[in-house]
């Protein structure tokens, strides 16, 4: 071998001891990007215990995922910004479907479209809303009935409150109303602490909040909850009939809570996604949560999500309309 094949092949020689150090045997290839599912709310609330339950579960199946808080609007800055993430499956929201069926007939400058910037993967869990009175409220007030007498009979107590003014609960008190000809004021609390707060101290007559709202107070003697609003009792309240039992079968209304990808996402993806929520559902953990704090599972195909949400907009349209809210927000 003369000198220049010599150089030549110490040089071959070299590249490649160089290019096995750097590449181990197998090809190793670089981890997944985690998961990240954001939630437009704080932590600790209801949306943020279901992504992270979710989470937790998807971990367990060896899918890293990360919650990310983003607070502000009622969810929907960060409803508005998944749009803007990539559509590779890697950034999820999770939020309420109230966000896509009420919101755009509530919020005049809503900065997303409902129909086309989410790709819907799956309902998780759905939650039941319920009408309690508080212990300033005579005794005899046992249920619906005895609530529609007692403020038929002097109008200053025709008073409700809500989690939040625009929210599902909102309009099912107004509807209450407007079938029970009462003429109910509403009063929108910012969040369910305060309002039950306040229910507690006797300050309200009346508040219509989730089922989990109540759950820790229903031994304590403070209130009495006199219907649900699901098409049925809920699991976590059997003995509290619905309001279409009592007489009231326009009102209903069930809050779901629901994993949504980017806009663009392909459904090979979306499929994967879907998967892998039906799997996490399975989790004991998970499932043990949500019946703890008055929730049940809950889960659709992609296709039957959409059109249940679909569903939920087209009814709560006239009701929103009807009532004559809307914010500038």
């Amino acid at each position: 071998m003369n000198p220049l094949s010599r150089r030549r092949f110490g040089a071959l020689g070299l590249t490649t001891l160089a290019t096995s150090a750097l590449q181990p045997m197998g090809w190793a290839q670089a981890p997944a990007p985690p998961r990240r599912i954001v939630v437009g709310y704080p932590a600790g609330g209801t949306l943020d215990q279901t992504a992270r339950r979710v989470a937790e579960a998807w971990r367990k199946q060896g899918i890293t995922t990360i919650v990310d808080n983003r607070p502000g609007g009622a969810g929907r800055l960060a409803n508005a910004q998944l749009k803007r993430e990539r559509a590779d499956g890697n950034t999820l929201l999770c939020t309420h479907t109230s966000a896509l069926s009420i919101y755009p007939h509530v919020y005049t400058k809503l900065a997303y479209d409902a129909a086309a910037d989410f790709v819907p993967i799956t309902p998780v869990v759905s939650a039941t809303c319920a009408l309690a009175v508080s212990n300033a409220v005579p005794a005899t007030v046992k249920t619906l009935a005895d609530y529609v007498r007692w403020v038929q009979q002097a109008p200053s107590r025709a008073m409700f409150a809500s989690p939040a003014a625009g929210s599902m609960a909102h309009f099912l008190g107004f509807q209450l109303s407007e079938a029970a000809a009462l003429k109910l004021q509403h009063v929108g609390y910012r969040g369910s602490s305060p309002a039950m707060n306040d229910l507690l101290g006797g300050q309200i007559p009346a508040y219509l909040g989730f089922v989990a709202d109540f759950l820790p107070y229903l031994q304590s003697g403070k209130l009495r909850i006199l219907a649900v609003s699901g098409d049925k009792r809920s699991r976590a309240m059997p003995g509290v009939p619905t309001f279409a039992e009592q007489g009231y079968p326009a009102i209903t209304g069930v809050e779901s809570y629901g994993v949504f990808a980017p806009p663009g996402t392909p459904e090979a993806v979306v499929k994967r996604l879907y998967d892998d929520v039906l799997t996490a559902s399975k989790d004991p953990a998970l499932v043990a949560g949500f019946e703890e704090v008055g929730m049940e599972l809950f889960t659709l195909t992609p296709k039957a999500y959409e059109n249940h949400i679909r569903t939920e907009r087209d009814k709560w349209g006239p009701v929103v309309r009807a009532s004559g809210f809307t914010s500038e927000e």
